[in-house]
Order: structure tokens, then C-alpha cells, then sequence
């Protein structure tokens, strides 16, 4: 698996090496040089972790932070000229996974993300496997589904494309990224095959497919799952 790396930092410069750096690495990178457009790619492009500047003008970095927890668990670290004890212990308490101080190492920095990384992949493989939403039972390892005690016959896609949304409540889930995390890219597919999937998983699971209460739609953007 080829991780995504979101870089935000308003300095053109950090953005290049921090770029050049990790594509060296073997990562996918996406650049953000504002708060304003790390949220809106983080909403589109789903990034595995962030790499997160603190002095940016406008919307600085615990300001983004604060807002990208409300909709991603992608793990972030902090990259900041300002290294002193204040910083640091907000910055923890407010989530993030690891803070580096300028100027890096960008060997550093890599090796620091690959941790946090296998910290994360390690977290998600302890996290309860049941989810519940009301009268909605989802249980990964038996692969069943269950709505007021009644089973309901999913297809494997079907499932995992349940699971993924579940797994992640009330999280925007564009029609590219959902291809690609089910499909794997192995799949010649489009946006329909999306759209036909959510279309009969809504007949399985909601009373009323027309007035979803489990998946809803985001207009112009995607999906997303309220429990």
C-alpha cells in the first residue's frame, strides 16, 4: 500500500523539500500552503497522516487542527519553528501524534511518519470489530449484519463498503476514494458503480431507501454514514 501524505506549510520551500523528501520515500504527497486548503483537500483526497505547520497566517495550526478532527483520524504531526514546552503540550492535547521542530531532518521526518504510521495500522487492527447504530448491527469478523435481530444478506463489496463508512461516522466520503479503497483499483469502474452500491445497500438496511437514516448523501461531493 502506497501511503498518502498530506504536507501543509504556507513556505514554498519546506513544501518543496518536504515533497521532494517524500516521494523519495515511496509516498504519495499532497501539498497545502493554507489551513483554508489543507481542510478542503483533506475532505477530497483522504490522507493516510498530515504533516502540520503551526505559523501559518490566516488559519494557523491548532486552528486547523481542531477542524480537521471533526471529520478525519488521519494522524498528524506537528513540523514548527516554534519548539517550546506550551506549543508542544497543546499541540498533544489537542491530538496530534508526534511534533518535529524546525529546521528537520527530512530522514528524520520520514522515519517519524513511518512510526506514527505502523502505530496507527496497529491501533486500527484493535479497534473493536462490532459496531452498533441503534437497531443496526455490524459484526466484521462473522461479516454479518443484523437489524433488529434480522440478518441481512450483503454481497462482500457491499459489506466492506458498509464497514469502511460505519467504521468512520458522519466522515465525507468522495465516489473516487470509495472506488479505490474497495475496488483496490482493479476495478474499471466509475462513479455508477458507487452509485449503484449505496443504492441497494439502502434497500437492504434503511426502512425508507427514499429518506435514508444510515447513509446519506452530501451533494456534489459524496456520502457519509450517521449512526
Amino acid at each position: 500500500m502506497r501511503y498518502k501524505i498530506m504536507a501543509v506549510d504556507d513556505d514554498p520551500k519546506v513544501l518543496k523539500i518536504l515533497r521532494h523528501s517524500l516521494l523519495r520515500e515511496g509516498f504519495e504527497v499532497i501539498c497545502a500552503a493554507s489551513g483554508f486548503e489543507a481542510l478542503q483537500s483533506a475532505r477530497e483526497k483522504q490522507p493516510d497522516l498530515i504533516v502540520l505547520d503551526l505559523m501559518m497566517p490566516g488559519m494557523d495550526g491548532f486552528e486547523t487542527l481542531q477542524k480537521l478532527k471533526e471529520f478525519t483520524d488521519a494522524p498528524v504531526i506537528i513540523l514548527s519553528a516554534r519548539g517550546d514546552e506550551v506549543d508542544r503540550v497543546v499541540g498533544f492535547r489537542l491530538g496530534v501524534d508526534d511534533y518535529q521542530v524546525k529546521p528537520f531532518s527530512p530522514v528524520e521526518l520520514a522515519l517519524r511518519i513511518k512510526a506514527v504510521l505502523r502505530r496507527s495500522v496497529a491501533a486500527a487492527k484493535h479497534k473493536a470489530k462490532v459496531l452498533k447504530y441503534g437497531k443496526l448491527v455490524i459484526d466484521y469478523d462473522q461479516r454479518l449484519v443484523q437489524i433488529e435481530d434480522r440478518s441481512i444478506s450483503l454481497t462482500p463489496k457491499e459489506f466492506e463498503l458498509l464497514w469502511l463508512m460505519a467504521s468512520h461516522p458522519n466522515q465525507v466520503f468522495i465516489k473516487p476514494h470509495l472506488l479505490k479503497c474497495i475496488w483496490d483499483n482493479t476495478y474499471p469502474g466509475d462513479d455508477n458503480t458507487v452509485n449503484v452500491h449505496i443504492r441497494r445497500l439502502r434497500g437492504k438496511i434503511e426502512s425508507d431507501p427514499s429518506n435514508p437514516v444510515y447513509i446519506k448523501t452530501v451533494w456534489g461531493t459524496g456520502y457519509k454514514f450517521t449512526g
